[in-house]
């Protein structure tokens, strides 16, 4: 029997994942793999495509047993006959702006999609062109009409075209500008985080009421990795976001302010270097933060008032402004201790009168919390 041949192998804007379609002279599969780093904590997830011998009467369990990739069983398939090999020419695979999924097609159709979101469940979950009742290798892949992981696929394929094709930054960065300017003034300074690399993210400076604040935009242009698993319909309340970061001018200078807002620009690859996601109450360690202090906390609510204001929305999505306060190592130690305990922090935080605008301040957990 002969090895499998690889015909595409194409990894993710971030590295952290890897498209492969294989066949062998039997058939023809797509997988995502994790990269090495993540392999401990992801499964390969595999989608059947089609069969190069005649589909047979029962399920391939003998394959199955010797560990090769399966036949699909003639009452699954659209296809009874053996089709003929995939060309790797006509192969193309498009990675869903959340960086953990992805869709392969070929000859200009649709043939597979192993979406997102599967990626966090035991289960594997994938669907193809070439399939027409569930089973343990796929799933059908149907129209736009009747399955929604076909629609994504074609609106994350046109999202792909008009990044390639057109010029959406400028327009998407004055919107966010524009935003900023009306809540805090001119944008006195203007910071490149994108390390050269798409999608464009930015830190926009001001100066208002006797603060200096830092405001992150382009990380709300893709989804986070996790929320649509989690949150399922409300996931377009959660999956995108902006950083912020205030500092009380008298208690530091402009430059040490900058120094300081510049551990945004780490957070704000996060959610795709480590196929992870932030939101409310979510805390992380970071070196730019003031000493004393052991990292940021990140909220919403911390802005109260002032520091909650609408963002405009993407792909229909709700935006939401994460706040980050700098919190000390027991207060992050309490945060992470219990699943509400970023939420406990965050009220015990407005408890004592702390807000968006970092000042100095006591800590509000004692030390044997």
């Amino acid at each position: 029997m002969t090895q499998p041949i690889t015909l595409a192998e194409v990894s993710n804007q971030q590295q952290t994942l890897i498209a492969i379609v294989e066949q062998d002279a039997r058939t023809a599969y797509f997988y995502i793999w994790p990269a090495e780093a993540f392999r401990s904590q992801f499964a390969v997830r595999g989608c059947w495509l089609r069969n190069l011998l005649p589909a047979p009467a029962e399920e391939d369990l003998a394959a199955m047993q010797q560990g090769i990739a399966p036949l699909l069983g003639a009452e699954y398939c659209r296809t009874l006959q053996a089709e003929p090999m995939l060309d790797p020419a006509a192969l193309q695979v498009v990675w869903e702006p959340g960086d953990d999924g992805a869709a392969l097609w070929y000859q200009g159709q649709l043939l597979a999609v192993i979406p997102g979101w599967s990626l966090y469940q035991q289960e594997q979950v994938s669907f193809s062109a070439g399939c027409i009742r569930p089973n343990r290798l796929t799933a059908p892949l149907g129209s736009a009409s009747t399955n929604p992981n076909y629609a994504s696929a074609q609106q994350h394929r046109q999202f792909w075209r008009d990044w390639q094709d057109g010029q959406p930054w400028e327009a998407l960065q004055q919107e966010m500008l524009q935003c900023y300017e009306a809540q805090f003034g001119e944008s006195l300074k203007y910071y490149a985080i994108d390390r050269g690399s798409w999608p464009p993210m930015a830190i926009s400076q001001h100066y208002h009421q006797g603060s200096w604040v830092f405001l992150t935009l382009g990380m709300g242009i893709r989804p986070m990795p996790w929320v649509d698993y989690l949150y399922q319909e409300l996931a377009p309340q959660h999956r995108r976001t902006e950083l912020a970061l205030a500092i009380d001018a008298e208690v530091m200078t402009e430059d040490n302010a900058v120094q300081m807002a510049s551990g945004l620009a780490s957070i704000a690859h996060l959610p795709w270097s480590q196929l992870s996601w932030l939101g409310e109450g979510h805390t992380v360690s970071s070196t730019q933060a003031p000493v004393g202090f052991e990292g940021f906390i990140l909220s919403s609510v911390l802005g109260r008032d002032v520091g909650q204001f609408t963002l405009p929305k993407r792909e229909g999505d709700k935006v939401n402004l994460l706040w980050a306060a700098p919190i000390t190592r027991q207060e992050q130690t309490f945060a992470t201790a219990t699943e509400s305990g970023g939420d406990e922090l965050v009220a015990r935080l407005l408890q004592y009168g702390v807000g968006h605008v970092f000042r100095a301040r006591q800590q509000v957990v004692e030390t044997e919390e």
